[in-house]
């Protein structure tokens, strides 16, 4: 009966500490050759990198959306990350002129944020690595070149983590109104941390928003310097009088580090605690919406279009750069 166990516990270290070694040295996934080429400009390295669309789409896909969330959210995900690079490529992929040569980065300030192979496995680990990777990449490869368009072109495919319950027109928070970037009902958005609040104090504020606040009212509790002059179709603040400036809530959300457009705030003294709900600039898909939407039993054609208000969804040529004709609405 010892001789038994002994070899038992043998076995269970034996799996425990060789599986991991065994899978870490395993091939990785194959690359997707052929097709459209990504020219990726890398700032950790400072190089462009030759990388096949579908498999740019994965490393998007592994960067924006937690692998976690279902697979019809993941494949909304991959037709909107598609449909930026191609909208870019198509316009010939400059940065700013910041990058020449490239098509686009993997700064998420200037474009989409990318993850590579080696950097996925550092994120999940060994083992999650294998089983996230796979997923993302059925959700790619089931979308295979869609893409989302309005009257005929491919869209600006704009998304964020969490609306808060409702997203914004383009023009509440940009300057045009784009008429597929409608304001939406969002009601499954179920953020981790929907409300989040960041005390500051008032000369943290002045240098941050080039305003001076040296004038305050001495009730706590006010608006003190800032003062909301316009508001979006939501309630959230568009426009507001900071000391002697107007700015926009998405100028003030830049600079203070807030982490959405929809904020409050309170005056305490000499400090300003700003209270925002939801995370990111609130126009197109909402991610955790998405999420919710597909936890609901709609699929990723369904999320697409209840994001993106009178699109489409077609196929594209993968071996070229012009759409296909073929709808599969």
């Amino acid at each position: 009966m010892r001789k038994l166990f002994l070899i038992t516990l043998l076995l269970v270290l034996l799996l425990a500490l060789g599986l991991p070694w065994v899978i870490s040295r395993m091939g990785q996934p194959p690359v997707r050759e052929g097709g459209t080429i990504v020219r990726l400009y890398r700032h950790a390295t400072g190089q462009v990198e030759l990388v096949p669309l579908e498999d740019y789409v994965t490393g998007v896909v592994a960067a924006e959306m937690p692998a976690a969330f279902p697979p019809e959210a993941l494949k909304a995900q991959a037709v909107a990350a598609r449909t930026y690079i191609v909208k870019r490529m198509l316009a010939g992929g400059v940065i700013n002129n910041c990058h020449p040569g490239a098509d686009t980065c993997d700064d998420p300030n200037h474009a989409q944020a990318w993850l590579s192979r080696s950097d996925m496995r550092e994120r999940w680990g060994t083992l999650q690595y294998y089983r996230y990777y796979y997923k993302i990449s059925a959700a790619v490869d089931d979308t295979a070149g869609e893409i989302i368009t309005y009257r005929g072109q491919p869209i600006d495919p704009v998304y964020h983590a969490s609306c808060g319950g409702r997203t914004e027109n383009s023009e509440d928070v940009w300057k045009f109104a784009v008429p597929y970037l409608r304001s939406v009902a969002c009601p499954y958005d179920a953020a981790p941390e929907p409300e989040r609040r960041v005390t500051l104090t008032l000369r943290q504020v002045e240098r941050a928003l080039g305003a001076d606040l040296r004038a305050l009212p001495a009730a706590a509790g006010s608006g003190g310097p800032l003062r909301v002059v316009e508001r979006t179709s939501t309630g959230r603040p568009k426009t507001l009088l900071v000391g002697d400036q107007r700015l926009t809530a998405s100028e003030v959300r830049q600079k203070l580090g807030l982490r959405s457009t929809n904020f409050t705030w309170r005056l305490a003294g000499d400090k300003i605690e700003f209270i925002t709900r939801g995370y990111g600039h609130g126009v197109g898909m909402c991610q955790y919406g998405a999420r919710g939407l597909a936890e609901h039993g709609c699929d990723y054609r369904q999320i697409i279009k209840h994001y993106y208000t009178g699109v489409s969804i077609i196929k594209i040529n993968t071996a070229g750069k012009k759409p296909a004709e073929n709808n599969i609405n």
